[in-house]
């Protein structure tokens, strides 16, 4: 069979980065290697890199009356084909010997604004290399290799670097009494990070009630999927990463701290060039009080391949 004949396929890239990623335009260059344990003769080996994105989920189902609904898109970045090894007509093929078979490759990634590789639960996108290696009166055998694809955006954009703040207050009642306000303000110091970055929230809170409260800090991803209608949508909300400072006791005023929250190494970069599939993260700031709702303040921040730098501080 043909799956003993060819073994030990390898697909072997010459890294650009220390991450091993790749981006639009970028050449790719390589090779490709296999053992064979007889003579074989084959028409072709040829190599596809293709992009595109897909989502899918379904609703309703379990009942008699609730049919089951499945929506569902597909986006098509690029589709490039190439030949590695040419079929020798004369003979009708050509003949492999037994043994080791390495061939070198070149291929470049197009142009463009492409969203980067993501996989959640609802939708993914990749980016692959299949290279297909092609038989007389056989079904050609494809190998399939993903890429780490980074859609690099322009880090220098003053938005990004900026800093953001926001604050919010409450008052808690207890049946025809009030007790005193509670208040928070939070800042970070720029919009976007890269993953493993640690990212500093600076905190001022007071604390008038009666209770104990408690900060707590926490990044949030949302996916959101589009079916074909771009009318049906499924969203989903992940918490990647949480943190919970030190408790405020009650009657207690400006208090000044800071809460540190690494951003996961493996968090997928933000997506938002993609018409089926958005990638957003946020960061919560809140504080829990027992027997009453939390107090939030929401950072909006863009996860990027590359460091962001803060601005500078102003000084008159």
């Amino acid at each position: 069979m043909f799956q003993a004949t060819i073994k030990n396929f390898n697909l072997n890239f010459n890294a650009l980065n220390e991450k091993n990623s790749f981006s639009a335009g970028d050449l790719i260059t390589g090779h490709i290697s296999f053992d064979l344990t007889k003579e074989t003769k084959i028409t072709s080996v040829a190599m596809a890199l293709t992009g595109r994105a897909n989502v899918h989920w379904s609703t309703g189902g379990g009942g008699k009356k609730r049919r089951r609904r499945h929506y569902s898109a597909k986006l098509d970045f690029f589709n490039f084909k190439s030949v590695i090894v040419q079929e020798n007509r004369a003979v009708g093929g050509t003949h492999l010997q037994p043994g080791r078979h390495v061939y070198p490759f070149t291929c470049q990634l197009p142009h463009g604004d492409f969203p980067s590789t993501f996989r959640g639960p609802y939708g993914k996108i990749v980016y692959a290399l299949t290279v297909s290696i092609h038989r007389p009166w056989h079904m050609a055998k494809d190998f399939v290799t993903e890429l780490n694809f980074v859609n690099r955006i322009n880090i220098y954009q003053p938005e990004l670097q900026a800093p953001l703040s926001g604050s919010n207050n409450m008052t808690l009642c207890c049946l025809w009494c009030a007790s005193g306000p509670i208040s928070m303000t939070a800042s970070v110091e720029k919009k976007a990070f890269i993953p493993g970055e640690t990212v500093k929230i600076v905190c001022e809170f007071s604390n008038a009630s009666s209770r104990t409260a408690t900060p707590k800090v926490a990044l949030q991803q949302k996916q959101v999927c589009s079916a074909i209608n771009r009318i049906n949508k499924k969203m989903v909300t992940i918490k990647l990463a949480s943190v919970t400072g030190r408790p405020i006791s009650a009657h207690t005023s400006d208090l000044h701290t800071r809460i540190l929250l690494t951003i996961p190494i493996t968090a997928p970069l933000s997506i938002s060039n993609c018409s089926i599939i958005d990638v957003n993260y946020f960061i919560e700031v809140s504080l829990s009080v027992r027997a009453s709702s939390d107090l939030t303040v929401l950072f909006p921040i863009v996860l990027c391949d590359t460091p962001v730098n803060a601005q500078p501080p102003l000084y008159l």
